[in-house]
C-alpha cells in the first residue's frame, strides 16, 4: 500500500534524506530509530508532504504518487486516509479548543455529518483512548502530557486512516503513562500501516514488527525488530543498543564515539565506525539483503575479528581445552566464564601463541594466525598478575615503551610520546617521579593500569584480559572495568574478558561463553544467558552469584 523508492529530501544544499527505500502493506508496522538529526522526523513529514523540503524520488500510496499530487489533493488525504501524531504535543493542539472540539474539528474536515453524529464519534474516540467525560471539556493547558497525547491519538484516528505515523508518541511521559499509551497504540495500529518514529528502542520493540535504523538520512540496517535487537549486524545499530537503558540487557551503558558530521563523502557513519576501511571514505555503501536483513556496509556488517576453530590441547592425557570454537566480533566484549581449572587461561595462551594447540586453528581477521611481529601489533594480553608480567628491572616508562622498543617502532621521541599517551589513556600520571617508579613501588591498581597502558601502546585491535581485576579491591576494580569499557568505546577495542565471576561478566560483556572442563557448554548474548541459562552449570553460576549478592545485602542491612 505504501512504496517509497529513492526518496531524497533537501533543505537548500543540505541533503537530509539520501535515497530511502521502503515497502509497507496493510497491517505492517515499522519503527524508524536513530539519533537526533538522523532524519527520522523529516521522513515522516515528507510522507505527509509537510516537510517543506525539496523532495525527489517516488512515494506511492495506494496507487497514487504522493509527489505528483496537488496541494489540494494532499489536504484531502491528510487527516483522512493518512494521519500523523506529531512530536511536540504543546504545539500540535489549538489552545482555544477543548479536547472534544479538537477531535470534532478533525472529523468535520473530511465528513459532512450532522453536528450530533460528529460529537458522538469524537466522544467515542476520546473514551477509546482512555479519557473520561470530565476531561472532554478541558483545554490543552489544563491537561497533563499523557492526556494531551491521548487527544492527539484520538484526532489521528478520527477518520480511521490507512496509514498512521507516530513521531515520538511517548516522549517525556512517565513510565506508567507510557505503558498505557503503548497498549492503546498496539490496538490502534494492528489493522493499518503504522510508522513509529522514535529514539526509544523499547517502544520500537513493543510496537513494530520491523525496524529501520536511520543515520544521516540513510538506512543503515533494516529487518525484523526482534532480530535487530537480539543480534545487530551494523556497528551503528550495536552502538544504539549499547547506549539505550533496558531491563533486558546487563552491560553498562556505552555511547557511540564522535558525532554526526553533515555533508560527508562515502559512508556517512565511517568517521565514527571502528571497523572502517579505505573504501568507506570514498564510496556510499549500497544496501544489500543478507538472510532477510538489509545492511548498508562495505564490510557486510560487523565482521569477525578472532575465530577459534575446534581447538584442543592435552596435558598428558588430560583435556585442558577440548574442541573449543568461538568467534569474537570487531568492537565487542566476549566474557569467557568458568571456575578455576576450566581451561580459560590455557585457551588465552593458545590464542597468544604461548602454548601450541594439539589440533584446531586460530584465525585473526579471516587469516590463519602467524605469531609474528604483525600479530602482536594487533593482539595484546593483560595477564592476571601484573607485577609478575612486568619486569622488575624496568621502571614505568620503560615497561610501557618496551613493546615499541622490541618491535623497533618509531624514533626515540616517538616511542616516548606513544608511551606517555598510553599512560594517559590508562588514566595514569605522566609526572617524571611516577615514570621512574618500579613495579614493587606501585599499588595493585597502579600496576594493573601500567599493564593496560603497556598493552595499549601497540594500538591493538584485540585485548585479552585474563582476570584483570581478581586481586583488586572493589573500588579499584570498578575503575579498571570502567576504563576498559571507555577504551573500547573510544578505540573500538575487541576484548576477550576472562573471569570466574559471572556477576562481573554481566557488567562488561556483550556476549558470554561458559567454559567447563575444557569445553564451551553455553554461549549467547549476556542478557539471554543470564536470564534463561540453558545449561545446568550456567544456572548454578547465576544462582551462586545471586546468593552471594543477597547475603552481602542482608549483612549490610543487619549491620
Amino acid at each position: 500500500m505504501l512504496e517509497i523508492s529513492g526518496l531524497r529530501a533537501r533543505y537548500g544544499e543540505h541533503e537530509v534524506l539520501r535515497g530511502i527505500d521502503l515497502m509497507l502493506e496493510k497491517g505492517d508496522s515499522l519503527a524508524v530509530v536513530g539519533e537526533s538529526g538522523a532524519g527520522k522526523t523529516t521522513l515522516g513529514l515528507s510522507i505527509m508532504r509537510l516537510a517543506g523540503a525539496r523532495l525527489e524520488g517516488n512515494m506511492v500510496f495506494d496507487g497514487m504518487n504522493l509527489l505528483e499530487l496537488s496541494d489540494e489533493e494532499m489536504r484531502r488525504l491528510r487527516g483522512d486516509r493518512m494521519a500523523m501524531v506529531f512530536q511536540n504535543v504543546e504545539d500540535a493542539l489549538d489552545p482555544v479548543y477543548t479536547a472534544e472540539e479538537q477531535v470534532c474539528e478533525a472529523i468535520a474536515a473530511h465528513n459532512k455529518w450532522s453536528r450530533e453524529r460528529i460529537r458522538e464519534r469524537a466522544r467515542a474516540l476520546l473514551t477509546a483512548v482512555g479519557l473520561d467525560e470530565m476531561r472532554y471539556q478541558l483545554y490543552p493547558h489544563q491537561m497533563s502530557g499523557g492526556e494531551r497525547q491521548r487527544v492527539l491519538i484520538a484526532m489521528a484516528l478520527a477518520n480511521d486512516p490507512d496509514l498512521l505515523i507516530l513521531d515520538e508518541p511517548t516522549a517525556s511521559l512517565d513510565a506508567l503513562t507510557k505503558a498505557d499509551i503503548v497498549e492503546l497504540l498496539r490496538s490502534a495500529t494492528s489493522d493499518r500501516i503504522s510508522i513509529i518514529i522514535t529514539h526509544d528502542i523499547s517502544l520500537a520493540s513493543a510496537l513494530s514488527k520491523r525496524m529501520a535504523v536511520l543515520y544521516s538520512g540513510m538506512i543503515m540496517e533494516m529487518g525484523r525488530t526482534a532480530d535487530l535487537i537480539r543480534e545487530p549486524k551494523h556497528p551503528y545499530t550495536r552502538g544504539l543498543l549499547r547506549s539505550f537503558p533496558s531491563m533486558n540487557t546487563t552491560k553498562d551503558l556505552q555511547g557511540i564515539p564522535g558525532r554526526t558530521i553533515p555533508r560527508i563523502g562515502g559512508c556517512p557513519f565511517h568517521p565514527r565506525c571502528t571497523q572502517r576501511i579505505e573504501i568507506c571514505a570514498r564510496e556510499v555503501p549500497r544496501p544489500e539483503e543478507l538472510n532477510g536483513r538489509l545492511i548498508a556496509c562495505h564490510r557486510g556488517g560487523i565482521v569477525p575479528l578472532l575465530e577459534i576453530r575446534d581447538v584442543c590441547k592435552f596435558f598428558s592425557s588430560f583435556p585442558a581445552v577440548s574442541h573449543v570454537s568461538l568467534t569474537l566480533y570487531e568492537g565487542e566484549t566476549l566474557a569467557l566464564v568458568g571456575e578455576s581449572g576450566s581451561g580459560k587461561t590455557t585457551l588465552a595462551k593458545i590464542i597468544m601463541g604461548l602454548i601450541e594447540p594439539d589440533s584446531g586453528e586460530i584465525l585473526l581477521e579471516g587469516e590463519r594466525a602467524r605469531w609474528d611481529a604483525g600479530f602482536y601489533r594487533r593482539v595484546q594480553m593483560i595477564f592476571q598478575n601484573p607485577k609478575e608480567s612486568i619486569s622488575h628491572r624496568l621502571n614505568v616508562l620503560q615497561a610501557v615503551r618496551e613493546p615499541l622498543d622490541v618491535q623497533r617502532i618509531g624514533s626515540e621521541e616517538e616511542r616516548v610520546a606513544r608511551a606517555m599517551k598510553a599512560l594517559e589513556s590508562a588514566e595514569l600520571s605522566t609526572d617524571p617521579e611516577f615514570l621512574r617508579k618500579y613495579p614493587h613501588q606501585l599499588s595493585g591498581g597502579e600496576a594493573q593500569r601500567v599493564a593496560i597502558a603497556r598493552a595499549l601502546v601497540m594500538h591493538p585491535k584485540l585485548l585479552i584480559a585474563d582476570e584483570p581485576t581478581s586481586a583488586l579491591d572493589p573500588s579499584v576494580q570498578a575503575k579498571i572495568l570502567r576504563l576498559l569499557m571507555d577504551l573500547q568505546e573510544r578505540m573500538g577495542l575487541s576484548i576477550l574478558f576472562i573471569t570466574h565471576d559471572i556477576a562481573l561478566a554481566r557488567k562488561v560483556s556483550d556476549r558470554i561463553a561458559v567454559m567447563l572442563r575444557g569445553s564451551i557448554v553455553e554461549e549467547g548474548p549476556s542478557g539471554e544467558v543470564l536470564r534463561e541459562p540453558a545449561h545446568q552449570y550456567t544456572a548454578s553460576l547465576v544462582e551462586c552469584a545471586s546468593i552471594c549478592t543477597r547475603m552481602a545485602w542482608e549483612t549490610h542491612v543487619l549491620d
